[in-house]
């Protein structure tokens, strides 16, 4: 059995075992970002990087320790769909701010700080650091806590904002982490913790379309992602590339390496259509696309909007005057 080691404040502990780095790094001890280094690495590498120490090894936490609430759902409609939540007593589920539809009697709201999967007895600047960096992705500092408080079953709703679909996603099928675009998260079960992923090149910080920073859902409980238009799926084997537009990126795993590439000569940049620069993922992993994004939805709509302030516009689908509506406008 190999030892393994870990660099701690630029320190190199060790060696230790790999059922000692599994229990710290389920105590707390070691963040995913943590270090280690065993036979056969040829460099350093971030913990929950390692497939050896991944998650989804890792023994169970006691029960009422670090779990997620088990929740039931449907997702209703088609377009602008909804997910109605079936929550049994002391039963939560966090969301943001504004999504919520509808909710039984018994169901209590709280407005909590950061995402609510931190622990009764965390410290209060603790928790203000966690909901600063909510801040960074263009979130609030608070997040909406609904708690079923009577017996039997209780039910909410969260409604999409926008046309598109909603997908649920267990985190524990996927190593206990997904990074998804800043505004892509709808609802999760309680113990779900929702952090930021910095884009950790430069080029795919400033022209990556969902820019350098996203959101980081981590846990071991259910997660609601929207998305515009229809939502599509890919599993990339290892070394596999698909590009894309940037702004079709949904969500994404743990190992996928996500980077922006350049179109390539001025006249199909200026004149293709689709900008200077494409989204490029490379596998092994599984990433989500969406087929309209929002920004393309509003871009159109403020295309089509009049922008003189006129009470009407005669040139649309139907009109038959075009521009010569103009002379009965006052």
């Amino acid at each position: 059995m190999n030892d393994w080691y870990v660099a701690v404040n630029g320190q190199q502990e060790g060696p230790l075992t790999r059922e000692q780095l599994r229990q710290n790094r389920l105590a707390g001890i070691y963040t995913a970002q943590t270090l280690v280094w065993t036979q056969g690495f040829d460099n350093w590498r971030e913990i929950d990087r390692c497939r050896e120490l991944s998650e989804e090894s890792l023994p169970p936490p006691p029960k009422g320790q670090g779990r997620a609430d088990e929740i039931d759902y449907v997702i209703n409609g088609n377009e602008m769909q909804f997910v109605e939540i079936e929550l049994d007593p002391r039963e939560s589920v966090v969301a943001e701010a504004g999504a919520m539809m509808y909710m039984t009697n018994e169901i209590r709201m709280e407005t909590v700080f950061g995402d609510g999967s931190e622990a009764a007895n965390t410290p209060f600047l603790e928790r203000m650091l966690g909901a600063g960096k909510r801040l960074i992705t263009g979130e609030g500092l608070f997040t909406t806590l609904f708690t079923h408080t009577g017996t039997g079953k209780g039910r909410i709703a969260f409604a999409a904002p926008y046309p598109g679909k909603i997908i649920a996603l267990d985190l524990k099928e996927y190593q206990g982490k997904l990074v998804c675009q800043k505004d892509a998260f709808l609802c999760a079960a309680k113990g779900v913790a929702i952090g930021i992923e910095f884009q950790k090149k430069i080029g795919t910080a400033l022209f990556g379309g969902e820019g350098f920073i996203m959101q980081k859902l981590e846990g071991d409980g259910m997660i609601f992602v929207h998305a515009g238009g229809t939502i599509i799926q890919r599993e990339l084997s290892h070394g596999e590339t698909l590009r894309f537009d940037t702004g079709c990126l949904v969500a994404l795993t743990r190992d996928v390496a996500y980077d922006i590439e350049y179109v390539g000569g001025v006249k199909s940049a200026i004149f293709g259509g689709e900008g200077f620069f494409f989204a490029k993922v490379t596998g092994p992993g599984h990433i989500w696309l969406q087929s309209m994004p929002f920004s393309r939805l509003a871009g159109r709509i403020h295309r089509a909007a009049p922008q003189n302030n006129a009470g009407f516009s005669s040139k649309g689908e139907g009109s038959v005057l075009g521009g010569l509506g103009n002379i009965f406008q006052r």
